[in-house]
């Protein structure tokens, strides 16, 4: 069967304002990344995207969240933000530092809600940190601010955050949202539900048949439509089509991992 040339595809690029940004951390490192916004409609939700370990391959182009910035300010008039972790490098440079297995990255996460929260024309309002694997920890163990409104969080670990961390996000009453993968490396949902009991108000989403890295666009258009349904449920059911003369496509990838 012929694909219409509106279907959405795995290297599609939808309009949007995108902007490189820099981050500027309390002990003095700049950090490059990127600020997709809405074309034309105001910002209904912003995403603070936190990548996975940098030492496995993360860095910003992690591709749900490279996808998240290619789609949904067109598809659900989200913000996404997504930039390099202290030490990490990508296509748009490198961040100032070196990998700190989660302790100064406390400086990286400070720094990327700061800047969410200062950002004017427009205001990046409903803010939502989205962490991935490595980045769940860094969300969990530093992200708790008074500007965020509630933490998503793809193929969570728990490898780095402790007891302290999980009741300080209890007592907030903040919405934790953790996607966990039926196959995950880590952290299955059975297990997940039992750990996650730690925050009373959290919801522990299983997601039949995935893998740790979300690999396959019918897990990443899960993880986004997931997404979506907290930050703005409105914009439900995502398209899955956008007129061919408004898309563009990203070029074949080069050698880098996928996480």
């Amino acid at each position: 069967m012929t694909r219409s040339p509106d279907e959405l595809r795995a290297n599609s690029i939808l309009p949007a304002r995108r902007a490189p940004i820099e981050l500027h951390t309390a002990d003095l490192l700049t950090l490059v990344g990127e600020l997709a916004l809405p074309a034309e409609r105001a910002v209904a939700g912003t995403l603070i995207t936190l990548h996975p370990l940098p030492t496995h391959g993360g860095f910003m182009d992690s591709h749900v969240f490279k996808k998240a910035a290619f789609r949904l300010p067109a598809l659900a008039d989200l913000a996404v933000l997504r930039f390099n972790l202290r030490g990490v490098t990508s296509p748009r440079g490198s961040s100032q530092g070196v990998f700190d297995g989660g302790d100064d990255e406390r400086f990286d996460v400070a720094a990327a809600i700061e800047y969410a929260d200062f950002h004017e024309r427009p205001a990046l309002t409903n803010r939502w940190l989205v962490g991935w694997s490595f980045g769940t920890d860094l969300a969990l163990m530093h992200g708790l601010d008074p500007s965020i409104t509630g933490a998503i969080l793809l193929s969570p670990p728990l490898r780095f955050t402790g007891p302290r961390h999980l009741a300080a996000w209890a007592d907030s009453g903040k919405p934790v949202v953790c996607l966990v993968p039926e196959f995950d490396d880590y952290l299955r949902p059975d297990e997940a539900r039992e750990r996650f009991t730690a925050i009373p108000q959290a919801e522990v989403v299983g997601v039949e048949g995935a893998r740790h890295l979300w690999v396959g666009e019918p897990y990443v258009r899960r993880v986004h439509e997931e997404i979506v349904a907290r930050v703005n449920p409105a914009a439900l059911p995502l398209a899955h089509t956008w007129p061919a003369a408004e898309q563009s496509h990203e070029p074949p990838p080069t050698v880098r991992p996928a996480t």
